[in-house]
Parts: structure tokens; sequence; C-alpha cells
């Protein structure tokens, strides 16, 4: 079964950043709203995070846009 969510853990490592972090990230107005907040935490969606990344952070996109 794939993946199809994400926490702040994994979204840390995704980003190179600490997971306390994320979550100050997470306070934004540009960040995606979180898909259910577990007992463990926030969760998202994977392809809102990816989004969130690819509109962001350039620097992480694997294929960035041309010039």
């Amino acid at each position: 079964m794939p993946r199809i969510l994400m926490g702040a853990g994994e979204i840390a490592k995704r980003l190179g950043l600490s997971r306390q972090r994320v979550q100050q990230l997470a306070e934004r107005d540009d960040w995606p709203t979180p898909f259910d907040e577990l007992a463990m935490g926030r969760v998202w969606l994977i392809t809102d995070i990816e989004d969130w990344i690819r509109r962001q952070r350039a620097d992480l996109n694997p294929d960035p846009p041309p010039d």
C-alpha cells in the first residue's frame, strides 16, 4: 500500500530540517492544512507537502523547471 501521509518527522527528513522547524513552518499561512491530527501529532497529505516544496523550495525539487 503506498504511503499517502507524512508527519512532522518525515517532512523534516524530506526538507533537511528539525521537527521543531517543521512545526514552526506549519503555522505559516502558506503551509498546507493538515489532513488529520492523531495522537502522535498532525499529518499531511504527501501531495500537499510536495506541492508546497515545488512552490517554496525550488532547491529540493527533483526536476526544476527549465529556464
